[in-house]
């Protein structure tokens, strides 16, 4: 998750830069190439940590309980890595362009009305598996992308022409 925040956090910058610019084909670029690169790296530690998350968890531990229930957990991590480097570098677009109410709103929804209860309800089925419990976490970015998908489509870009339009050139 550091490497799409990081990218996030870059790309805000610079997609503030280029929308204060009226280069908005360059802000969009930006955007596209982040979640690109974001996702590839995102793809190799999705592989690693769930083909090879005991790896992972033994440079922490050499309890195999312990390495074992870190790998289980992990597998479910692996979903939430490709999740967040689309959604984090969306995160950094948004702010970029000052929707950061936006950024705040569904985080927080993400939180608490997605991870929170999915959390809870996967810890309600028998037996219980950090992995079930796991899966709340990618169900959040899951979700968190698909409002950031749709506010790109539908809201923002109108916001964008509307912007483009009303400025004196």
């Amino acid at each position: 998750m550091l490497v799409p925040s990081a990218l996030g956090q870059a790309m805000a910058a610079f997609i503030a830069q280029n929308y204060g610019a009226k280069k908005l084909d360059r802000a969009h670029a930006a955007l596209r190439y982040g979640i690109e690169v974001s996702f590839v790296l995102a793809l190799i530690m999705a592989w690693l940590s769930f083909f090879h998350g005991n790896l992972l968890c033994s440079i922490f531990s050499n309890d195999p309980e312990v390495v074992s229930a870190g790998w289980e957990y992990l597998k479910a991590y692996a979903l939430d890595c490709i999740f967040t480097s689309i959604f984090f570098c969306m995160n950094g677009y948004f702010n970029g362009c000052g929707e950061t109410k936006f950024v705040m709103a569904q985080s927080i929804t993400g939180a608490f009305c997605v991870r929170v209860p999915v959390s809870y309800l996967m810890s309600k089925i028998q037996p219980v598996s950090l992995f079930r419990i796991g899966l709340a976490t990618p169900a959040s970015s899951l979700f968190q992308v698909i409002v950031c998908v749709f506010y790109l489509v539908f809201v923002s870009r109108k916001k964008e022409k509307h912007y483009m339009d009303s400025t004196v050139k």
